[in-house]
């Protein structure tokens, strides 16, 4: 079971986010100040932060900045209110991993957190694979029950998005961010036309279908049951 420390001052979304955390299998730690969570963050071991800016005692970007100073090297998501392009330069820049703007959907919100948690592992992993299609990210080749599949370089990023997502639905502004490292807006339909050209070559009519349209959210990727 992951530990999540999540620091919130907001003690009804404080509540529900330990809630709703809990019920996914995370064992939650709640802070409420700044100083609070910066202690606990410290002391008690975590898998990864979720960071409101925001807060009494001590400002989130205080405690960020000082954690990492301390050495402190597992992820940390900032969970704001502060939305603009310099408020998320600056929190990116003073070593969070990733920021989310509030109002935020829980369901983008774990799939950030499961992100997060991964990239412990990353580093370690040499292939991914879902049902009989494996991705060697050494040789970035890509193969389905055995036979090669040609990917461009960007086909190949929109599969390993996928498959690091595996099982869970993502959506186009995930993959826009992630993938082209763009926002999404104009990128609607260049991603439709990526899915269906990776459909195209790792999809056939006697094989189970791995990628899923998620109507109203996106792309599944989808893994034997």
């Amino acid at each position: 079971m992951s530990r999540l420390l999540v620091i919130e001052d907001q003690r009804k979304l404080l509540q529900s986010l330990e809630r709703g955390l809990s019920e996914e299998g995370y064992q939650v730690i709640p802070a409420m100040t700044g100083e609070e969570g910066y202690q606990q963050a410290r002391s008690v071991p975590v898998d990864a932060v979720v960071l409101d800016l925001m807060l009494p005692e001590r400002d989130g970007l205080d405690v960020l900045r000082s954690l990492r100073s301390d050495g402190f090297t597992k992820p940390i998501l900032i969970l704001t209110a502060r939305d603009t392009i310099e408020d998320r330069v600056e929190g990116l820049d003073s070593g969070a991993d990733d920021y989310l703007a509030k109002p935020f959907a829980f369901a983008e919100l774990l799939a950030r957190i499961r992100a997060l948690l991964r990239r412990d592992v990353v580093n370690r992993e040499l292939c991914l694979k879902a049902d009989d299609l494996e991705m060697n990210l050494v040789g970035r080749s890509v193969t389905r029950g055995g036979t090669e599949i040609d990917l461009t370089r960007r086909e190949f990023e929109l599969l390993e998005f996928l498959l690091r997502n595996k099982n869970s639905a993502v959506t186009r502004d995930m993959i826009a961010r992630e993938v082209w490292k763009e926002a999404s807006g104009t990128l609607t339909n260049t991603i439709d036309v990526y899915i269906t050209l990776l459909r195209k070559k790792i999809e056939r009519p006697d094989l189970r279908t791995l990628i899923h349209t998620v109507r109203g959210v996106g792309y599944a990727l989808r893994d034997a049951p």
